[in-house]
């Protein structure tokens, strides 16, 4: 009996999988608090996956077969799931992610204060970075949305798929997806100033052009969110930087310095309890200082600042590590997994070598 991929789905949902791994060979395999666990005893067979993989893309098939690849998102059982088919070693293999069919409030992210605060900026640049599957999609359709609810303004996003789907309330909003109603980000972003928009939410800010032209939005008085694959706010910095030529990047240093409002560094972590994943983040909010050090390229002193200005809303990684390890939120094994200084963590949580495991 053929695997369908509604049953694989409807029962990956109920058991908390975030993402399913469908592989020739392998029984539908999904991730559970960040690890795989096969959903069933069956393997599939080159037959099974080439055919989930047609009815999953439809009429989209045929760029599977002449880029090997294709990104996607669609209903699926009453879930919104994010796709990525792939050919590997000849055979199709397919990633779905499954996403929450309602957008999540701010509040309810465990998040840090300062978070609340973006909804209410006028204009800028907001960052939210992270590696994939660090719940950055889902933290920015938490902001965009307490805007839908809370101001009259025109939202433009951008993305490669669309994840979460806005229903209008007093803002208006249009969401373009990449491939399917523009050819690329670029083109996107081209238009996107000719279409009078108060928000713009990048995707990714993924090449030069983008970045450009989001920081051209930022200048000309709009409110700019887009993600970063970094995993610190000054990594953030100076990975737009670094994407542009030498010549440029004193000119954009002074461009970033006057645009950027606050980025959000976050990684999602296993509770204490080994069940279930907690959101930890590193906040800078930009002040006066910061921007003088974005200028001049002080990264040592701009994490000092991080450091120094939380009562401005700002919180280092390693500082809300601590916090959660103090809560019961995550072990003090994951907060040395995952810091980025373990002789900090050790020090400010009173103990030597033996508190957490080294690497």
């Amino acid at each position: 009996m053929s695997i369908s991929v509604d049953s694989i789905v409807e029962y990956a949902a109920s058991k908390r999988v975030s993402d399913i791994h469908l592989v020739k060979g392998l029984p539908p395999k999904g991730r559970i608090d960040g690890q795989l666990e096969s959903l069933t005893d069956t393997p599939l067979t080159a037959e099974d996956c080439e055919r989930i993989a047609k009815d999953l893309a439809e009429d989209l098939y045929p760029v599977v077969r002449s880029s090997g690849e294709l990104d996607m998102a669609k209903t699926i059982s009453g879930e919104r799931v994010r796709i990525n088919l792939f050919r590997q070693q000849g055979y199709i293999s397919a990633v779905l992610r499954i996403l929450s069919n309602k957008i999540p409030k701010i509040g309810d992210l465990g998040l840090p204060p300062a978070v609340s605060q973006f909804p209410t900026y006028n204009k800028g640049i907001v960052l939210v970075t992270g590696e994939t599957g660090s719940g950055k999609s889902t933290t920015l359709a938490a902001i965009l949305d307490q805007i839908n609810h809370t101001r009259k303004e025109h939202i433009i996003t951008l993305e490669d798929p669309i994840e979460y789907i806005y229903k209008p309330d007093k803002c208006t909003i249009n969401q373009r997806e990449i491939g399917k109603d523009t050819d690329s980000f670029g083109n996107a972003l081209r238009a996107v100033l000719r279409e009078d928009p108060d928000i713009i939410m990048i995707g990714e800010m993924r090449d030069l052009e983008t970045i450009e032209t989001a920081l051209t939005a930022a200048e000309t008085g709009h409110l700019v969110f887009a993600t970063l694959h970094t995993n610190s706010a000054v990594d953030s910095i100076n990975r737009i930087v670094g994407i542009f030529p030498e010549a440029r990047q004193a000119q954009i240093r002074v461009e970033l310095a006057s645009t950027l409002k606050a980025i959000l560094s976050q990684q999602l972590l296993v509770r204490a309890s080994g069940k279930g994943r907690a959101a930890a983040c590193e906040v800078m909010v930009v002040t006066g200082a910061i921007r003088a050090q974005i200028r001049e390229g002080k990264d040592a002193q701009m994490q000092s600042s991080l450091l120094s200005s939380a009562k401005e809303g700002s919180m280092t990684m390693d500082n809300c590590l601590i916090d959660m390890v103090g809560k019961g939120i995550i072990s003090p094994e994951t907060a040395m997994d995952n810091c980025a200084d373990k002789e900090y963590i050790q020090r400010k949580m009173g103990f030597g070598g033996g508190g957490g495991r080294m690497r």
